[in-house]
């Protein structure tokens, strides 16, 4: 699994009959040291209702079909969690709220 902000949405009116419903948002992979984005942005489906500036958890792969809404999709990216705060070595590094440390 990774850890990546929501930067923008992509919309496709011609695609596969089996992506028609499904909601594609533009990602970019978060380094957790600084919780600065980092590479190129992803196409992802979005299983959670994820928004703009959203920080999210991907899953990526076969693992990315296992949500109900991608089962059996031609999916290779899907978002599985909008984040409410990370701890990592007993700090607050990210909030939602903006509350305990955000960097």
């Amino acid at each position: 699994m990774q850890i990546a902000r929501v930067i923008g949405s992509v919309v496709s009116t011609s695609k596969s009959d089996r992506l028609t419903g499904l909601k594609l948002l533009l990602v970019r992979n978060i380094d957790l040291d600084t919780m600065q984005e980092k590479g190129s942005p992803i196409v992802a489906i979005d299983a959670v209702g994820a928004g703009e500036g959203e920080v999210v958890m991907l899953c990526a792969g076969s693992s990315s079909r296992m949500t109900e809404l991608t089962k059996d999709k031609p999916a290779d990216c899907t978002i599985t969690a909008i984040i409410d705060y990370i701890d990592m070595d007993h700090k607050r590094i990210f909030d939602k709220h903006g509350e305990g440390g955000e960097r």
